[in-house]
């Protein structure tokens, strides 16, 4: 049976969704994005993609696309994990392994920004933006999505691709809450060429490092060093898209026990990005020189504030037409990395299930139950492991009645 299919949400997820439903030959498919343009959500930030993210990048991307992402992916140099105190005293770090080792076409880690560029390509016409969306209604075997200016749209499933703060959970599921973790965290984006210049030393500057402070302080420092640069990758690949100018950098996450911030979250999370940087530094005073340096150079136009927090337990919406996707049904702290690899694994899911409804060779009942009964398998499992690196980086986070 043709399906039309109602995104909200032009995120990640929602676009991979897009992107695999159009790979899979369902053509009517529509996203509908807050955001006044595709350069209006501009936070570009370093993810790490896991082999599971990087397959179900794979199914949902034509040919071009993944290589444009091999050759803009980040360039690693040392693999693992590298632990450090406050003065940057080694200190016990878990190991990780990747089955994918050495591959040089790897996709283990990209700028977003690059990414939500490349997860456009090829869906004009599909995702609309200034859509505001205002809530829903199921007429018989339909779903209508209003929006704001008085806008509808009628279709057959819609999928709640609209984040953490989803308006389609607050009115399908509203007693579904993430727990708040009891951590704020400011996450930062430095040029990687100004913070060598300020003292990086050698061993940090090429690794994932952690670093655990006194007092439940924790810095997470991460570089981001293209393969090659969108602009160029672009040129070779595909001619005509186009990338803004990029180059290299750090992406750090600072957290903080909320009880130790000792601000209201009204005014922590209304802060400016130049008021965040100086937080930082005044909370590090102590901290070795060599890692202040990195949030001396802070883009203060790429700092925000964030409260981590989770959902405990992952439950599925029921059998009905409006299908949850990525951070509105499972949120989790960025301390796993796999908050964006777990919105990948529903978008190639919930494509494929929803590609084999439109071929007639499953009910769309059968395939929501089967799709959501293997996200909150893996999406639980997912939180669990960040949730346990939580403990473990931040010490004194208090988890266990949601774990």
């Amino acid at each position: 049976m043709p399906l039309r299919i109602i995104i909200i949400g032009g995120g990640i997820g929602g676009l991979c969704l897009a992107q695999g439903l159009k790979q899979a030959g369902v053509e009517d498919v529509h996203v509908y994005e807050r955001d006044s343009s595709p350069r209006g959500r501009m936070q570009g930030y370093r993810l790490r993609i896991s082999p599971e993210g990087e397959s179900a990048l794979r199914a949902c991307l034509p040919r071009r696309a993944q290589d444009l992402l091999s050759a803009t992916a980040n360039l690693r140099h040392e693999q693992g994990l590298a632990a450090y105190d406050e003065q940057l005293n080694p200190q016990w770090a878990p190991e990780f392994g990747d089955a994918r080792g050495d591959a040089p076409d790897k996709i283990d880690a990209v700028d977003r920004m690059t990414l939500r560029r490349v997860l456009l390509a090829g869906l004009d016409g599909v995702v609309h933006f200034d859509r505001r969306f205002t809530a829903f209604d199921q007429v018989g075997d339909k779903v209508v999505a209003h929006f704001a200016g008085g806008h509808t749209v009628t279709g057959d499933v819609l999928v709640a691709a609209d984040g953490a703060n989803s308006q389609v959970r607050k009115q399908l599921r509203p007693e579904y809450q993430a727990l708040d973790l009891g951590v704020r965290a400011i996450l930062s984006r430095t040029p990687r060429a100004a913070a060598i210049k300020a003292g990086l030393p050698e061993v940090l500057r090429d690794r994932f490092v952690n670093v655990t402070g006194s007092n439940g302080l924790r810095l997470a420092l991460m570089p981001m060093v293209f393969r090659g640069t969108p602009r160029e990758a672009a040129a070779r690949l595909w001619p005509g898209l186009e990338f803004d100018q990029a180059e290299d950098y750090y992406m750090s996450v600072f957290s903080v026990h909320r009880e130790v911030l000792g601000l209201p979250d009204g005014e922590f999370l209304a802060m400016t990005g130049e008021q965040l940087r100086e937080l930082v530094l005044e909370r590090t005073a102590d901290w070795h020189p060599d890692l202040r340096g990195v949030f001396a150079h802070a883009e203060p136009a790429e700092t925000y504030p964030l409260a981590l927090k989770a959902t405990m337990p992952v439950e599925p919406w029921g059998q009905g037409r409006v299908v949850p996707l990525g951070d509105a049904v499972h949120t989790m702290p960025p301390t796993g990395g796999v908050g964006a690899n777990t919105a990948l694994r529903d978008a190639a899911a919930l494509s494929q299930a929803l590609a084999a409804v439109s071929r007639g060779e499953t009910s769309l009942t059968d395939a929501v139950s089967g799709y959501q009964t293997e996200m909150v398998r893996y999406a639980t499992e997912a939180i669990e492991m960040s949730l346990k690196i939580a403990k473990w980086s931040m010490r004194k986070i208090d988890v266990d009645s949601v774990s």
